[in-house]
């Protein structure tokens, strides 16, 4: 039987507010970078403050002072914060202008600053991927116009590797309906082969793997070795994948020596041509670290990046154009003058918002960082990857008071620059182990013993995870070998059949 009533529960939600500062808090230091310059362009009443000086108050003798309203509110006092006015008569000016917060940034400007180091990709063509592609296609002097605008749409068509992964039909179909040009499966795979092909980087417009070898292959100096190399992927590239070197010798008929000089050739080439030219490539010149730790005279320091600490203020020019109306006896337009006054509060709200986030943020990110410096200390000091904590989010979450969501948001997206080199903060994360004597030890420790004992195994004979464990084993480490199996992977590093040299 169906029945009514009444239940009172209470729910925790986060307001909007909440909800973009998190974002903001998740951004690396180049994205916080370009949201900054948003914000500038779309809020004329937020502008960069050069002169570090208060806000005028001249004309009302109103008084601005820095009040700083908390981002971390209750979701009631957030809303009612940003609800519009209904009535243009109970409007105070004056209240509103003294009241909240006018913030200058300019107070923390200490213990925020960085050596000015932005590490830029170097692209030596100074162009797209694509682009340095076409600017090769128009060379050919055989393309016509319309030859040069299919090829031009099939190199569109390429990944960041430089494949060309779709089929050729789809392509025909895409050219016909985009471009409005009929064309056959046949020219455009002439086009692929006879021109596109043959573009620099060698491989580039390769549908597969063993393409993009062969390519690199049919261009190079033709020798034994070479023409060994050739052999091995056009008939037996299933053999060479597995590194089944036995059977590939069988097969070939060849000398171990023959076949490792061959090897040698396969292994020199480029397996993704498009790789290097890519903007997606992340590389060590892509990093630019938010946070820097020095030592100085024995004891840690931790500054932010500067260019997580922009000068930013509510333009005075707003603020005396609000003022003006409070001061204006005469209102000869009411119905414009609520408009325009509605649209700069909204405005000035929005700036006041933005500059008490960005000082939220700074304030959340040293936080976090200060913590996470102080509870790996150990490390930080002395560079030794031993002296890593097992730590999880929650223990830094618990430090600090903040939620485990706020600390992985830092944790995840951004770099810290140590003496020992420049580190994803996320790496310091490890689960907790107990070795022979009872010991806390990280799974850092776990995975450096692990990479060190398949650095120096014999490559003919590569240790299986079985073998891996019991070596741990034999060192006081209980560790199983689904274990080994789960670390190897996180360290990408491939199973004892593919880690075998001939």
């Amino acid at each position: 039987m169906l029945k009514q009533r009444l239940l009172q529960k209470k729910q925790q939600r986060l307001s909007p507010q909440q909800i973009k500062l998190m974002k903001l808090v998740q951004l690396s230091t180049l994205d916080f970078e370009q949201r900054v310059k948003k914000e500038l362009e779309e809020n004329p009443a937020l502008e960069e403050d050069y002169s570090n000086n208060d806000f005028p108050t001249e004309n009302c003798d109103i008084e601005y002072p820095e009040n700083t309203f908390d981002i971390f509110s209750d979701t009631e006092n957030s809303n009612n914060h940003n609800n519009r006015i209904e009535d243009f008569d109970e409007i105070n000016i004056e209240e509103y202008l003294s009241d909240d917060e006018i913030i200058e940034n300019s107070s923390y400007k200490k213990n925020t600053s960085i050596n000015n180091t932005s590490f830029r990709r170097n692209n030596p063509y100074g162009i797209s991927f694509q682009e340095y592609l076409k600017s090769q296609l128009h060379t050919f002097r055989f393309l016509n116009k319309e030859d040069l605008l299919i090829a031009d749409f099939i190199i569109g068509n390429f990944d960041e590797n430089g494949y060309l992964r779709r089929e050729i039909s789809s392509i025909s179909d895409d050219i016909f309906l985009i471009l409005g040009i009929s064309v056959s499966v046949e020219k455009i795979e002439k086009l692929l082969f006879n021109y596109i092909q043959k573009l620099d980087p060698i491989g580039i417009g390769s549908r597969n793997l063993q393409e993009c070898l062969l390519l690199q292959l049919k261009n190079k100096k033709e020798s034994l070795e070479v023409n060994l190399a050739k052999k091995i992927i056009q008939n037996y590239f299933k053999s060479f994948t597995k590194k089944d070197y036995q059977k590939l010798q069988n097969q070939l008929k060849t000398t171990k020596k023959d076949l490792r000089k061959a090897i040698y050739q396969i292994e020199k080439l480029n397996p993704k041509p498009g790789k290097i030219y890519s903007v997606n490539t992340l590389n060590l010149d892509d990093i630019i670290p938010d946070f820097t730790i020095f030592i100085v005279d024995g004891k840690l320091e931790l500054s932010l990046n500067h260019r997580n600490t922009p000068e930013l203020k509510v333009s005075s020019l707003y603020l005396d154009m609000l003022k003006s109306y409070k001061c204006s006896k005469k209102k000869r337009d009411r119905k414009n003058d609520e408009n325009t006054v509605l649209f700069i509060k909204q405005k000035i709200d929005s700036a006041k918002w933005f500059v008490d986030a960005i000082k939220q943020r700074q304030n959340t990110l040293m936080l976090t960082m200060n913590a996470i410096m102080d509870y790996q200390k150990e490390y930080f000091l002395t560079g030794d990857p031993y002296k890593i904590k097992p730590m999880i989010l929650k223990n830094i979450s618990q430090k600090i008071g903040v939620g485990i969501s706020t600390v992985s948001r830092v944790a995840s997206s951004k770099y810290v620059n140590t003496p020992y080199g420049t580190f994803l903060i996320k790496s310091f994360f490890s689960e907790k182990m107990i070795n022979e004597e009872g010991e806390e030890i990280s799974s850092i420790k776990i995975k450096k013993l692990l990479g060190e004992s398949i650095a120096k195994e014999n490559k003919q004979k590569p240790l299986t995870d079985e073998k891996l464990s019991k070596i741990l084993q034999k060192k006081g480490y209980l560790i199983a070998r689904r274990t080994v199996t789960k670390y190897r992977d996180q360290m990408q590093i491939p199973i004892a059949r593919m880690r075998k040299i001939l």
